[in-house]
């Protein structure tokens, strides 16, 4: 079942939109918080997003082009705004198909399974994690946050990534070390120990100070 996420501040229009599509057999959800579009959408983890222009606090080009800092999943701009400046707009913000208002839901419908087809038949599906602001894309092994991204070795994403599993939960070494084994040969102590101040260091860098908390005796916890 594909997931998509619903940008639009048009309670009737996002209420039709969310009815129709369900009873496709998508799973759907809508912004509830204009002003953390991006958090929202990450933790969904949609496989297409129907993002309207006009929004408050912040237009749709702008989440448009943040979230292309982290993700290529596709965008679908559904909007009354619509002569050909803001068409093309669109498409240079990283949108992959624009339908103006007012919109047939069976035409939409169309366009979104084609797109769906298109995207997944030939690749994989992008995984998005998020906390406190910041963005793990499984995909592609790095981690954004305020705009920065850092890339991440193989070993610092699968030690993020069962972290941000994990969040709110102290994880013990022991663990993290069998986690690493499925994607290395051997890791001990001293090379977990390593790789986590390699990826504390990273997560600094791009302004996550303290984003992973030593639990003393126990482990690590991304709180």
């Amino acid at each position: 079942m594909h997931k998509i996420f619903i940008v639009e501040d048009d309670n009737a229009i996002a209420e039709s939109l969310f009815r129709h599509l369900s009873a496709w057999g998508f799973s759907i959800a809508c912004a509830q918080d204009f002003n953390h579009v991006l958090a929202e959408l990450a933790s969904f983890d949609p496989q297409l997003v129907l993002l309207d222009i006009t929004l408050p606090f912040f237009n749709g080009y702008h989440w448009c082009a943040e979230l292309r800092k982290v993700s290529s999943v596709p965008v679908v701009f559904i909007s009354s705004a619509s002569d050909n400046m803001d068409i093309i707009m669109a498409m240079n913000m990283g949108g992959d198909d624009f339908i103006p208002k007012p919109f047939d839901l069976n035409v939409l419908t169309s366009k979104i399974r084609a797109l769906l087809r298109r995207t997944y038949d030939f690749g994989g599906q992008t995984e998005l994690w998020e906390h406190r602001g910041a963005i793990l894309n499984a995909s592609d092994m790095t981690v954004s946050y305020d705009g920065q991204t850092a890339a991440l070795t193989k070993n610092e994403h699968k030690i993020l990534l069962t972290l941000l599993e994990n969040k709110g939960k102290a994880v013990t070494r022991d663990k993290l070390m069998t986690a690493l084994w499925q994607t290395d040969n051997y890791v001990d102590e001293n090379t977990l120990t390593v790789n986590i101040a390699r990826l504390r260091q990273k997560l600094a860098g791009i302004g996550l100070e303290a984003f992973i908390v030593t639990k003393k005796g126990v482990g690590y916890i991304v709180e």
